[in-house]
């Protein structure tokens, strides 16, 4: 997706000089400034090549690029686009970014790795009043710890 979209702009710009070979150089670059600028700031972002980073790659890459020091992140189920390894590298990245930057996240997830973060706060909202809770106490973890203890268990059910 990040690559067709290098190679619209790219070719629009190669077309606009390739109609206006008359024209100087300041004027070229000024008509094609759009799309040379997000040439630029579509590589900045996502690297000359997005599209040979998997998805997850690509989330941790976009993610970090955008981390500013002292930043409020409210964050929907991040780990859906990772894998458990590149859920690990995502917990590293938020660990870092609290520790070294003074960011703070607020992070709705189902995801035991991610609710690990070493020193977080985990909050149910399942019922009133909102109540702090263990991280081994959660049901997601139970059941994933469960399963990988005895999958035979769950999947006899299928």
């Amino acid at each position: 997706e990040v690559n067709a979209k290098l190679a619209h702009h790219r070719a629009e710009a190669d077309r606009i000089r390739a109609e206006n070979p008359d024209l100087p150089e300041a004027e070229l670059g000024r008509i094609s400034a759009p799309h040379t600028s997000s040439v630029s700031g579509l590589v900045s972002r996502y690297g000359a090549d997005a599209d040979a980073r998997s998805h997850g790659e690509q989330f941790l890459a976009f993610f970090q690029a955008r981390v500013a020091a002292g930043g409020l992140y409210v964050l929907d189920e991040p780990e859906a686009p990772l894998s458990p390894q590149r859920q690990l590298a995502f917990l590293s990245l938020l660990k870092d970014a609290a520790e070294e930057r003074s960011c703070q996240f607020v992070i709705a997830t189902h995801s035991p790795i991610l609710m690990a973060l070493p020193g977080a706060a985990i909050v149910r909202f399942d019922a009133a009043p909102p109540r702090v809770v263990a991280w081994d106490a959660l049901e997601s973890v139970q059941l994933v710890r469960d399963f990988l203890n005895a999958p035979d268990r769950y999947l006899r059910h299928l």
